[in-house]
């Protein structure tokens, strides 16, 4: 059955129960807290972790510059030594060219 009346005495005895309640779940928000604490802290290690490996990708990244240009000066070293053969073939066969035309001349 449903009471209309609130008493001083029910009154109390609600906001009794009320605060034990709540008291509770101020108990579980603490512990929430906790773990949260807990998981900031594991946060703060990924957080060195990532900074160690951006390290090791800046080591990685420097030697990949020094390796690029390495290659880059090794390329032109092999494009200088193609030019060069080229021009000696193509002096070559002028030089064949010549010659025949000359060895054909003095035949006729």
């Amino acid at each position: 059955m449903y009471r209309m009346a609130w008493t001083d005495e029910r009154m109390d005895d609600f906001a009794k129960h009320t605060d034990q309640r709540f008291d509770a779940v101020d108990k579980r928000f603490d512990a929430v807290d906790q773990r949260f604490d807990a998981v900031d802290k594991r946060f703060d290690a990924v957080d060195q972790r990532f900074e160690q490996v951006d390290q090791r990708f800046s080591r990685v990244d420097g030697d990949i510059r020094d390796l690029r240009d390495e290659m880059k000066a090794g390329f032109k070293k092999i494009d200088e030594r193609f030019e060069a053969m080229h021009r000696l073939l193509l002096q070559s066969s002028i030089l064949v060219i010549v010659a025949l035309i000359g060895l054909i001349a003095t035949q006729l």
